[in-house]
């Protein structure tokens, strides 16, 4: 156990670098909160093809919370939503009301073309509309389903870092 323990130790971290934040991409109330962000997720009506790829970037390989973004499980204790799927009639008012829980300041991440514009969903019958028609949207994270490392990207516009 000591020889394991003395290795870690001497081999440090070993994730890469975070590649450089694009200027001019960060909303403007992402400067209040100051580089962290607890995110509740919510899944208004999707595929899960979008669940997978965010449980891929705060995974150990994208490693998500190294920026600031922490999911955690109340929308109490948030600061953001992470939104997926198109908004079925069924999850408008539930997403109102978990909008509503989340102490101000607070933002709202539509991940995936479904949450930005209905996607192939679009006109459907049991479709609401996109998030942006239920509660105001600061950050879209485009891609059907969106690649992890636009997910990470997009995490890291409301961080900062």
């Amino acid at each position: 156990m000591l020889s394991l323990w003395r290795k870690i130790r001497r081999t440090g971290r070993v994730a890469e670098s975070a590649p450089p934040l694009p200027d001019g991409e960060r909303p403007e109330r992402a400067v209040v909160l100051g580089g962290s962000v607890q995110i509740r997720h919510v899944d208004a009506g999707s595929c899960n093809g979008c669940e997978v790829e965010i449980g891929s970037a705060f995974g150990p390989v994208y490693d998500g919370e190294r920026y600031g973004a922490r999911l955690v499980a109340s929308p109490r204790h948030a600061d953001a939503l992470l939104v997926t799927g198109v908004v079925t009639r069924n999850m408008a008012e539930p997403l109102r009301r978990t909008f509503d829980a989340v102490p101000a300041p607070k933002l709202v991440v539509a991940v995936g073309d479904c949450a930005r514009d209905c996607g192939v969903f679009a006109g459907a019958y049991g479709v609401a509309g996109a998030v942006r028609d239920i509660v105001p949207v600061d950050v879209e994270i485009p891609g059907c389903p969106p690649r992890p490392e636009a997910i990470v990207e997009g995490l890291r516009k409301l961080t900062g870092r």
